[in-house]
């Protein structure tokens, strides 16, 4: 044999292992991770993930389940397979068996059998929800605060733009502190993996521990404690009487998300020619004059370069996030869900996933994030009623207009017009009781900082937050005087809540640890939350307001149980207040207790009203 040839051979056979090793085909992800038996919804589309996976050829042998359709798309690592679950098949774990040539690879996907646990709950007016930053609110397992295989192994309470520790194991070691203060719903941005590298934002380096960056939807990140530690806290706080809202993100994923490393297909996102990002402008979408550029930019442009934009109307993506959003209210049990940047979304998608949700859990409760700041605008993402061309089905949605009145009221003039006025066109909504009422949250300044630090202001604020009609949502730490403003950066309104890390030098978790300052502003939440609660006519009653006057604002709620009177005085000067003009909701009425006070009135014909004060009345004959 000449010498060429044997060295051609000898470097064909070295290389043999390789070429098979790059022809091995494989399985490695299948999502959903499980179904079960028994649910409404009975097509489930398992994507299933691997080198070469969409070359196999695929069959199930289970009683009950039925492969329909395997679909194929432009990568050959993915296969979408269609199946059937009728009503008759059991739990258990089934084979999926894919075959190419002579290889055969089987893979367990199981069908579980749905629990009685509480779940899907919903919130209404009666719930006060607590929203909360997981990683700032408290630390109860230091040994998951950083993992070095992660992109981003860093943990750094010094500094204010890296991962701070917390987890829910230390938001479940508080929960009786959220129920002493009266919540009874907790909102945590969101819980799903996020293994983000530190981007550069404006020449700093941050961390996505606001986690709207997912990377793998079917895990919750191991540095809040993964899936087991989510579980636990939503069956802890479901047994001490709190409910759930998990927040959602359809619109976009982490720029290191599996798929987006290895994309199924160029139409599982929105492509453009060179890197386009949203307007962040609401007018294009409802306005009937608007372009149709101006409309796809809106929609269809990346919220930030590092969170890749999800194709909606590709059904496979689709499908995708429909099965996470159910699967997700079956396996943990939340109760409720909030939808992250909603008005960026496609809308006849989300009217399909809102559908799949209320089918199958009737109660949830479905509120989506469209900052927006108009009524008209954001009457467009619920069910309205104005003839847009486009209908939603979104049952609630967060209520920015009315935040911003009564902050901007408060902030310039100290006045309720604006609060007044954005009230008056409720008539926009087929329900606006179930809007989430809120004075600041994660995005925006805090609400104490706005108001100048005007412990007055901050009173009347709470207030009306707590009294007027709608499902009112409160930002950790604004119940102990928790302030700051965005500028120079969101770090500022996103601080460590003092008390949730061993070795904290506060606690604002105890009384003890509180100032006397704090205290009076714990217990004065504490008080209307609680009375809230309580109180039928507050989450269950009409509202009728009347025009403000001389910096007078009065409002009632009331029904068949009782009648509550809020009268406001936003002036710097004590006043007196016949309330004779009120007599369309006071008549039969002649005495009232003060509700934050406990002072009994013996007349209500005039109430003197202090400078700068919201009185709640509970009015009695």
């Amino acid at each position: 044999m000449k010498k060429g040839y044997l060295l051609l051979i000898l470097l064909l056979a070295a290389l043999l292992p390789e070429v098979a090793q790059a022809q091995a085909v494989s399985i490695q992800r299948i999502n959903p991770t499980n179904w079960w038996v028994g649910m409404k919804r009975p097509n489930v589309q398992l994507l299933v993930y691997g080198p070469g996976a969409g070359t196999l050829t695929y069959t199930i042998a289970y009683p009950g389940v039925k492969l329909v359709k395997t679909n194929t798309v432009e990568n050959s690592n993915y296969a979408f397979l269609d199946l059937t679950i009728a009503p008759t098949a059991k739990p258990g774990k089934l084979q999926i068996v894919g075959k190419k040539g002579s290889q055969t690879l089987t893979r367990a996907w199981e069908l579980k059998a749905r629990d009685n646990a509480a779940k899907a709950q919903g919130v209404t007016q009666a719930d006060f929800i607590y929203l909360a930053m997981p990683d700032r609110f408290a630390n109860g397992d230091p040994s998951n605060d950083k993992f070095a295989d992660l992109r981003d192994p860093n943990s750094d309470r010094a500094n204010p733009f890296f991962r701070h520790g917390g987890d829910l194991t230390g938001a479940a070691q508080h929960i009786g502190y959220l129920k002493d203060l009266g919540i009874t719903a907790v909102w945590f941005t969101p819980v799903i993996e996020n293994n983000q590298p530190l981007t550069n934002e404006g020449g700093t380096m941050r961390a996505s521990y606001h986690g709207y960056g997912f990377t793998d939807h079917y895990n919750v990140d191991r540095r809040l404690g993964g899936n087991a530690a989510y579980k636990a806290y939503v069956q802890q706080a479901h047994a001490a009487g709190l409910k759930v809202v998990q927040d959602a993100v359809y619109n976009h994923v982490g720029n290191t998300h599996w798929f987006i490393q290895d994309l199924p297909m160029k139409s599982w996102l929105h492509q453009w020619p060179t890197y386009t990002n949203t307007s962040y402008r609401q007018q294009p979408i409802t306005d009937p004059h608007a372009s149709q550029i101006d409309r796809k930019i809106t929609l269809d442009g990346w919220f930030v370069p590092f969170l890749p934009d999800l194709n909606q109307q590709n059904p496979y993506v689709a499908n995708f996030l429909i099965q996470h959003a159910i699967w997700s209210v079956e396996n943990f049990g939340v109760d409720a869900w909030r939808i992250d940047t909603y008005m960026y979304n496609d809308q006849p998608f989300m009217n399909r996933c809102n559908a799949a949700l209320l089918t199958e859990y009737p109660r949830i409760h479905i509120f989506g994030e469209s900052s927006v700041s108009n009524v008209v605008d954001q009457s467009y993402y619920v069910k309205n009623n104005i003839n847009f061309p486009f209908k939603s089905n979104q049952p609630g949605g967060l209520d920015f207009v009315l935040e911003g009145a009564m902050v901007d009221g408060l902030k310039h003039d100290g006045s309720a017009q604006r609060m007044y006025e954005a009230l008056a066109q409720d008539a926009v909504y087929q329900d606006p009781t179930r809007l989430v009422t809120f004075l600041d949250n994660h995005d925006h300044d805090r609400f104490l900082s706005v108001i100048g630090e005007d412990f007055s202001k901050y009173k009347m604020g709470l207030t009306w937050l707590l009294t007027t009609r709608g499902i009112p949502s409160m930002y950790y730490g604004t119940e102990i005087l928790m302030k700051n403003l965005k500028n120079p950066t969101d770090a500022e309104v996103r601080k460590d809540f003092p008390g949730g890390w061993p070795g904290d030098k506060e606690d604002k978790f105890t009384a003890a640890g509180r100032t006397a300052p704090e205290n009076e502003a714990f217990d004065f939440v504490k008080k209307l939350a609680t009375y809230r609660r309580s109180h039928p006519a507050l989450h269950s009653g009409k509202l009728m307001q009347y025009l403000p006057e001389n910096g007078l604002y009065v409002y009632f709620r009331y029904g068949a149980t009782g009648t509550v009177m809020v009268a406001t005085n936003t002036t710097d000067k004590p006043v007196a207040l016949p309330t004779a003009r009120f007599s369309e909701r006071t008549t039969g009425f002649s005495k009232a207790r003060n509700v934050l006070t406990g002072e009994n009135l013996a007349s209500i014909a005039t109430l003197q009203l202090p400078a700068k004060t919201a009185v709640v009345l509970e009015l009695q004959k």
